[in-house]
């Protein structure tokens, strides 16, 4: 019997098989509509939307709170909204921030702020003192004027890293150039941070943080009616200004090409954006069908056109890779990625073929599906958690959006066809009329003007401001290095000068290094003894980290995980190139290949730049044109396959001994920053170096 019944089924199976016809695709099944559980909402007297999503598995509430009020534009305050958002955690009318840290602490919640919002998250037991605590920072924030101070040197330092990060200058720029006059195309520098006061924090505050046209949502071990009798308890009485509100206006949108340059000295790789703004906002009908273009372009992994173009075909870069960005306020569509110098114009040509591409012809049915796939399988993954519930309510009221939205995204992602896909390139995008922005060296520049429409090249600095172009220096080098010696050591004439120089016999400076990335100082201990010899020691408290000597003849580095490693010969020779008290007044007798490049304007500072390369490393060193002291150092040095610059920016200049020194300065290396302060020069000590060198 079980012989027939298997005969049987071989036989059914086989027919079935045989009218299949394998040549062509399925027929996709019908899309699904998700059943997303309703969330609860009720509006506030003071005019609050709170939205309730309940998830009883885990004894635990996030609360957050959103303002009501439309970006603003802050000007030479660019920055404000996000200074006062790190402030508002620095303490209340009733308790300091360490008071705050330490009550936080003891119940286990998180809680964080931002310009526009706050957020809390905490065990269901702690919840009520938890908005206690979140409530009084809401309502209560002091901005105590040591912690304005405090954050606005942390923020500096931050600010400082930005001129050594290419990806971070790349979207600086691309803000600017795509909003320009617009709260998205803001960016904050050095100069508006420090224009903003503690006046203009509070004011922000007060208009920010607004119950009228605000946004609580609530998700998490919690009903409706304790919800209510939280809410009315903490928020109830709640009085502030109304929600500000104005008309965004749109992207910037070209005629022609632009290429907007950002110089990134000794860089071997370039970092491109191809972008331009799209007029689009949240939940608008074409959002769902734009998003699967970009996965198929660039935004879906390496399966994409650009990469696979760029990376598997060329070899241009590790990645290439799109990113559409949709909000309320503006939307922008950017494609690129990092590619050595020798390439960079290469990347570009087939970057704008593959807009191109997208714009002339249909997508394939194998990238549609493919692309659809993912996008499905991502939003159902996204369901498992109780915060995307929330979210879909609160996108459905801010946004206006459809009842179903969320509920028929499956549905409308089926939907969306290649003749969708053709219709939203050609109506949002273009291979002729779009912004390309290069960070990088100033080599590439000649290859990049064959992209401009006007042949034109702009450049704006590492925040996206316009710069001047670099003008012509009116002396020469050897002119501008005797003019800083002069400086620096006080004399009046050359003859003055040389007895200074001779009269320094040596000198021991010793700095205090912090950094926000660390939670401890660093010492650095700098040693000189004439004629041109020099060490240095970094330490933390009870370990050395690192050591370097140098007499002239030999030398060496020391770390505390490579141990120590003796100068080579090429190594020797280049250190023997910089030496002495003031390396520069060496320059000429020692080989050094130098040549002054002009005069650039550097954070408002107009500075001589002065290059060298010591056949080891290449330096760009800027030296303010009013006071001939030196601004700033960039050292460009190859360690392997990988490029090390490290930027020093100095400042603070006294006098100690007769001779002039830097008090203050910024160092820059990779992504990390140090703010240096020197608590200690001691000139012509009777003993210079230490024994344990």
């Amino acid at each position: 019997m079980k012989t027939i019944i298997l005969t049987l089924a071989l036989v059914s199976f086989s027919l079935a098989q045989a009218q299949i016809d394998r040549s062509k695709r399925p027929d996709a099944a019908a899309a699904p509509k998700i059943n997303i559980p309703a969330s609860q909402v009720f509006t506030t007297a003071n005019g609050i939307t709170v939205i309730l999503s309940e998830n009883h598995k885990i004894p635990k509430v996030s609360i957050e709170f959103s303002s009501g009020s439309a970006p603003r534009l802050f000007g030479e305050k660019a920055g404000l909204n996000d200074f006062t958002g790190e402030l508002l955690m620095s303490g209340t009318q009733t308790r300091s921030k360490d008071q705050l840290d330490r009550e936080i602490d003891f119940i286990g919640a998180n809680i964080n702020a931002g310009g526009d919002g706050m957020y809390l998250s905490c065990l269901t037991k702690h919840l009520d003192k938890g908005l206690e605590l979140m409530t009084d920072i809401m309502f209560n924030a002091s901005f105590p004027e040591s912690e304005v101070e405090r954050l606005r040197k942390q923020n500096l330092s931050g600010l400082q890293s930005t001129k050594a990060d290419a990806g971070q200058m790349a979207r600086n720029a691309t803000k600017k150039v795509n909003f320009p006059g617009h709260p998205i195309g803001e960016v904050m520098t050095e100069e508006s941070l420090k224009n903003i006061t503690r006046e203009d924090i509070i004011a922000n505050y007060k208009a920010n943080f607004s119950p009228a046209g605000s946004y609580l949502v609530v998700v998490g071990d919690i009903n409706r009616a304790q919800t209510e009798t939280l809410v009315n308890r903490y928020f109830a009485a709640w009085q502030g200004a109304p929600a500000y509100q104005t008309e965004l206006g749109k992207g910037q949108f070209d005629r022609g090409n632009r290429v907007i340059f950002v110089k990134k000295p000794g860089a071997v790789q370039s970092v491109v954006y191809v972008t331009f703004p799209i007029d689009i906002r949240t939940g608008n009908q074409n959002q769902l069908p734009l998003t699967v273009l970009n996965g198929i372009l660039g935004g879906g992994g390496f399966g994409t056109r650009l990469m696979q173009n760029l990376r598997e075909d060329k070899a241009f870069t590790y990645g290439c890779y799109s990113s559409l960005n949709i909000t309320e306020n503006g939307s922008w569509m950017s494609a690129g990625g990092n590619f050595k110098n020798a390439v960079t114009d290469s990347a570009i040509t087939e970057i704008l073929k593959e807009f191109g591409r997208i714009i002339a012809e249909p997508v394939t049915d194998e990238e549609l599906a493919l692309t659809k796939n993912n996008m499905a399988g991502g939003f159902a993954r996204s369901l498992e958690g109780p915060q995307t519930i929330a979210r879909f309510a609160l996108n459905t009221i801010k946004y206006n959006l459809a009842p179903d939205y969320y509920q028929n995204y499956l549905q409308r992602l089926a939907a969306v066809s290649k003749e969708d896909i053709l219709r939203m390139a050609q109506q949002y995008f273009t291979a002729n009329n779009c912004h390309i922005i290069v960070v990088g060296n100033e080599e590439i520049l000649p290859k990049l003007l064959a992209f401009d429409a006007d042949g034109r090249i702009e450049k704006l600095d590492a925040f996206g401001n316009e710069i001047k172009e670099t003008k012509a220096a009116d002396i020469d080098a050897n002119t501008l290095i005797n003019r800083y010696a002069l400086a620096v050591t006080g004399a009046k004439s050359p003859k003055e000068l040389s007895k200074k120089v001779k009269a320094l016999k040596g000198y021991i400076r010793v700095s205090e290094l912090t950094s926000g990335q660390m939670p401890f100082a660093l010492t650095s201990t700098d040693y000189f003894w004439a004629p041109g010899n020099e060490a240095s020691k970094m330490e933390m408290p009870g370990m050395v980290l690192q050591k370097s000597y140098f007499d002239g003849k030999s030398g060496y580095n020391f770390s505390m995980q490579g141990g120590r490693e003796d100068l080579k010969a090429e190594e020797l020779a280049a250190k023997n190139k910089a030496t002495g008290f003031i390396p520069e007044l060496a320059y000429q007798s020692s080989g050094m290949q130098f040549e002054i490049k002009g005069i650039e304007t550097i954070d408002n500072v107009p500075c001589y730049v002065l290059y060298t390369n010591d056949g080891q490393a290449e330096s760009y060193d800027y030296y303010d044109a009013a006071t001939y002291l030196k601004y700033r150092s960039v050292n460009i040095r190859k360690v392997g396959e990988e490029t090390i610059e490290t930027t020093l920016t100095y400042s603070d200049y006294k006098m100690v001994d007769g001779y002039l020194f830097a008090h203050q300065f910024n160092m820059n290396v990779g992504k990390m920053t140090l703010n240096g302060v020197v608590k200690s020069i001691v000139v012509n000590p009777k003993e210079v170096l230490p024994k344990d060198f």
